[in-house]
């Protein structure tokens, strides 16, 4: 039981902070979790709290390497509607 931090990270320093078991550490080119420390929160929080404050869609993985924040679930717009509303875009 682990979760895992992908390349999509922006270095923000927001989930570092709220980790109460200490597991998020500075890697390289982004945050990591030590899976030996991870304890997804339980016990402490109802939800990973790295999960709940990270600001990039699809950075933080649970263990059976589902996105954490799916696309859509910061921004409330469904991925769909965002790639029509981005090839409309590209197009002007």
């Amino acid at each position: 039981m682990a979760l895992s931090i992908v390349d999509s990270c922006v270095n923000c320093w927001a989930c570092y902070d709220v980790c109460p078991s200490d597991a998020i550490y500075q890697g390289s080119p982004h945050f990591e979790i030590n899976a030996k420390k991870c304890t997804e929160c339980e016990g402490d929080y109802a939800h990973p709290q790295c999960a709940t404050i990270c600001p990039i869609e699809e950075a933080i993985l649970d263990a059976a390497g589902v996105p954490m924040n799916p696309p859509g679930s910061l921004t409330g717009i469904p991925p769909e509607l965002m790639a029509e509303a981005m090839a409309e875009y590209r197009a002007r």
